[in-house]
């Protein structure tokens, strides 16, 4: 069995194209648009309708027209294209696609559109491309102005002939009216700004997707944008210049997608455009109040998180109960443990972790995937053998042939847990008899992670002089997504998850000893709902070379990938980042005996 990172062993094949609409109030063009994406010659496989709090009965009558064939997503509140389309990519990614193709509700694809970009996308040499745009035309044939793809500046000889040779030209950014996205390189960047509303949300999210990769605008895919006028933005815009002014004003100053260079050059485009707007406004006092607005809201603040934005429009999700579940036998949702055993896991400890997740608690689980980490000593093997033949709860063992490590480990062990719900334990660890029973009804209300507190020790939790300290995280969700800016608010051995979150988020990555953070920082800024119990129900232990795993070269190395990787995500803001690369990872560099005592002075003692 090879196992290789980010591939799920054994999994399901991943649901091939996910097609996503936003809405607001256009109930009859709507219907049209979905009527063409389902009549495509390559239909997608699935299509989701984000309708951001139409007032028209959109839900009920794509409900009567088109019945099951159609998900729909409502919004609590309009959210504009920006929160709609961050709202239906998180939705769609929890469909493990390959790509996902995005578009307004005006918009009315040629029955070939979706076939065409697959066909460039997939014939492309090299790596797909991380964008591929239909050619956008007006209901009399005409290129659209508001919709032509901005042409990619500087691009060599070899991207040109690469995208010629499948009908295209390169590209640097695109807009909402049909575009192919690679579902990697979303996981990889993250969502559109929830708070630009409309206007230029699609120019830095476009950008972003497509600094350092390949975008495409492939002629043979034809949709055609029904907007009421033929004309771009620069037509007499009124009020919503705010908007075109805070938003390039964010972007330029805040946003990751352009490199300095392209500032430049797109920021004196940008005045050039605005001179045009003005020149052509019949109302300039009205325009100039809307600029002087945009420009002060730009200025004062950027925009907020779009996890946190999609938190409070986003629905809760039903809980839906496998009736196949033959674990506990009671009422709930079933969900899976997952452990991960390796060579120098002593058996003994593996023992107790095991009794104190699944003998011990009073909600126990209904599956253990246990995955083996490569070969394992005859002791250990003999101790899982008499756990699984004792366990009261089915036991899946999942051996891998060689060591690769945890992060690559649950990745296969969470391609064979048989529920959404999964909750993480280590080998060596102890988990107090409530812990499932408390954490669970906070993920079956709404929550897609709940971690709690955690109690180290080093040889016994029930001894106070044993323990060393307590980990207490954040429990709010603002003050947890706050907290992830600077550091984990999840203790990885406590938490539990929805898998569909995690695969939103793209899994577990590779970054050696941060994976964990890494895949909690994007699944908040993917929207999850977070949660955490400030009460330490899992007691870690803690073993000889703990404090040196903390530090050194190696974990500098991961802590400085792990700061790039937030940043090009847009999670952290420019000063943010600065500031972890200082503190963090001076902390890295510091000698062993400091470290120790600043670890059990910031962290390990904390209390909330």
């Amino acid at each position: 069995m090879t196992i290789g990172w980010g591939k799920e062993v054994n999994a399901p094949g991943p649901t091939g194209v996910v097609a996503v609409v936003v809405t607001w109030n256009r109930a009859e063009l709507l219907a049209r648009s979905v009527t063409a994406i389902l009549s495509q010659t390559r239909a997608p496989d699935r299509v989701l309708v984000v309708d951001n709090a139409s007032t028209d009965d959109t839900a009920a009558a794509l409900a009567e027209k088109f019945g099951d064939r159609v998900d729909v997503i409502t919004l609590a509140e309009n959210t504009g294209g920006a929160g709609g389309f961050a709202a239906g990519i998180v939705r769609a990614l929890e469909h493990d696609p390959d790509a996902v193709w995005l578009m307004d509700d005006d918009t009315i694809p040629e029955p070939t559109a979706l076939e065409a970009l697959l066909e460039a996308r997939r014939h492309y040499a090299g790596e797909p491309p991380a964008v591929v745009a239909s050619r956008v035309v007006w209901i009399d044939g005409r290129d659209h102005p508001m919709n032509t793809p901005r042409p990619k500046p500087g691009a060599s000889q070899g991207e040109r002939l690469a995208a010629r040779a499948v009908g295209s030209t390169p590209i640097r950014s695109a807009s909402f009216v049909s575009i192919l996205c690679a579902a990697t390189v979303l996981r990889e960047r993250g969502l559109p700004e929830v708070d630009y509303f409309l206007w230029n949300d699609d120019f830095e999210f476009t950008t972003r997707l497509l600094r350092g990769r390949r975008g495409l605008l492939c002629p043979a895919s034809v949709v055609n944008h029904h907007t009421k006028s033929f004309g771009s933005t620069e037509a007499d815009p009124g009020d919503r210049f705010y908007f075109e002014v805070r938003n390039k004003i964010w972007m330029f100053t805040r946003g990751t997608g352009l490199n300095p260079a392209e500032r430049l050059l797109y920021g004196g485009s940008t005045l050039r455009r605005w001179g045009r707007t003005v020149a052509r406004s019949t109302d300039r006092p009205r325009l100039f109040r809307a600029a002087g607005r945009g420009l002060l809201a730009g200025l004062r603040a950027g925009p907020r998180s779009s996890g946190e934005r999609l938190a409070e429009v986003l629905p809760l999700r039903r809980s839906e109960p496998d009736s196949t579940a033959t674990g506990s036998g009671r009422a709930g949702e079933p969900f899976s443990l997952l452990i991960a055993i390796y060579a120098r896991d002593r058996p003994e400890f593996f023992a107790q972790a095991f009794t104190s997740t699944v003998h011990d608690q009073t909600r126990r689980p209904d599956e253990v995937v246990v995955v083996q980490d490569g070969p394992i000593p005859a002791a250990l093997t003999e101790c899982l053998t008499a756990l699984t033949a004792g366990s009261p709860v089915p036991v899946l063992h999942l051996e891998l042939p060689v060591n690769v490590g945890l992060g690559p480990a649950l990745v296969a062990g969470l391609a064979r847990c048989s529920y959404d719900v999964v909750a993480r334990m280590d080998a060596d660890d102890v988990s107090e008899p409530t812990r499932f029973a408390r954490q669970l009804p906070l993920l079956e209300a709404g929550a897609d992670i709940v971690g709690t507190g955690l109690r180290e020790f080093v040889h016994d939790p029930a001894d106070p002089a044993d323990v060393l300290g307590t980990r207490t995280p954040p429990t709010d969700p603002i003050q947890i997504a706050r907290a992830a800016r600077f550091h984990d608010p999840f203790n990885h051995p406590t938490v539990v998850y929805r898998r569909r979150a995690v695969r939103a988020a793209g899994g577990y990555q590779d970054l050696p000893l941060m994976e964990d953070y890494l895949l909690f920082a994007r699944m908040l800024a993917a929207g999850a709902r977070p949660a955490n119990l400030a009460e330490p129900l899992v007691n870690y232990r803690v073993g000889a070379g703990a404090y040196a795993r903390r530090g050194g070269l190696r974990l500098l190395r991961s802590e400085l990938s792990l700061q790039r990787r937030l940043r090009r995500l847009g999670f952290t803001t420019p000063l943010q980042y600065a500031r972890n690369l200082v503190v963090r990872g001076g902390y890295r560099l510091i000698p062993e005996q400091i470290r120790r005592v600043a670890y059990r002075a910031l962290i390990a003692n904390r209390q909330k």
